[in-house]
């Protein structure tokens, strides 16, 4: 994130370096100082218009006796940096209002079980969501974020749709858990719709089909691009998710921009829903609860 809002304060001191030739050394003072102010303002309004976290026009559900999983990491820390990391909040936030509003009951889980750490930068001014302002004044979501449930405490088969959320930390455990990956089969084979933004497709990577083979094999499904982290200058982790999804066999999606931060697409391949990366959250839950209430009126998907 860093990386790409210097992109934009170096094009602004370039056009400043430029009124410096044309107008002078006090023209460019001047010219610094609104700049730097209408900079602090609006720069939210211009990563949006360069599409992060796109609004996505969805529609109402309801299904009030549906239940989501929704599954986050416990990593907090960004290898030996020292950085704090954990959840990109709106990719749990927006997938859980938009569950929510279907009156579904939601709840978080984790690994571990416990606090569900949410990275800093995920929430800073310039990129926090409506959702994850919501969320950080919803005393439910935040005690339910605190105290996510410990994995292996739940059945999985209760749940009609499972939600890996993202974030660097989901790198570090989500891929790593062969009981996430149990737990994950076993809601799959039993109907449940599978869902995943950014890194949270890690989470797939145990996880089997109905004839045994890893689920991922020869299905269409999308992750963060390697390219996307390589421009963010963050390849400590241990796991990318392009790079894995291949691995297993999936044939990676994904859409390109001048930078991936600004990209976005999620794939449906059967019940599994995957979205590239922070952009696509609403729109992974929609597509998420239209296979659900397919499902509820008996439709095959």
């Amino acid at each position: 994130m860093r990386e790409v809002i210097g992109s934009l304060i170096l094009l602004g001191l370039c056009i400043v370096g430029g009124m410096f030739f044309a107008a002078g050394l006090t023209g460019a003072i001047i010219a610094l100082v609104v700049y730097g102010v209408l900079f602090y303002l609006l720069l939210p309004k211009i990563l949006y218009l360069f599409g992060v976290h796109p609004h996505y026009h969805g529609r109402e559900f309801n299904l009030p006796t549906k239940k989501a999983l929704i599954i986050g990491t416990n990593h907090d820390t960004l290898g030996d940096t020292g950085q704090k990391t954990g959840v990109a909040l709106s990719e749990l936030s927006v997938p859980y209002y938009q569950f929510l509003a279907a009156g579904m009951e939601v709840d978080l889980g984790s690994v571990n079980g416990g606090n569900i750490p949410i990275d800093p930068q995920s929430v800073s001014r310039f990129i926090a969501t409506p959702g994850d302002k919501r969320f950080l004044k919803d005393q439910t979501a935040m005690n339910k974020i605190k105290n996510s449930l410990k994995i292996d405490d739940l059945d999985f088969k209760e749940y009609d749709a499972v939600f890996m959320a993202g974030g660097w930390g989901a790198s570090y455990d989500l891929g790593y858990s062969e009981l996430l990956g149990e737990k994950t089969t076993e809601a799959y084979l039993n109907g449940a719709v599978l869902g995943s933004v950014c890194h949270g497709a890690l989470g797939f990577l145990h996880v089997k089909d109905e004839n045994g083979n890893p689920i991922l094999k020869g299905r269409n499904a999308t992750g963060v691009t390697d390219k996307q982290i390589k421009e963010l200058g963050i390849d400590i982790t241990p796991m990318h998710p392009e790079t894995e999804l291949r691995k297993a066999g999936a044939k990676f999606n994904s859409n390109t921009a001048f930078n991936d931060f600004f990209a976005d697409i999620t794939v449906v391949d059967g019940r599994l829903v995957t979205g590239q990366n922070q952009n696509s959250g609403a729109e992974t839950a929609q597509k998420m609860m239209i296979l659900v209430e397919k499902i509820e009126e008996g439709q095959q998907v």
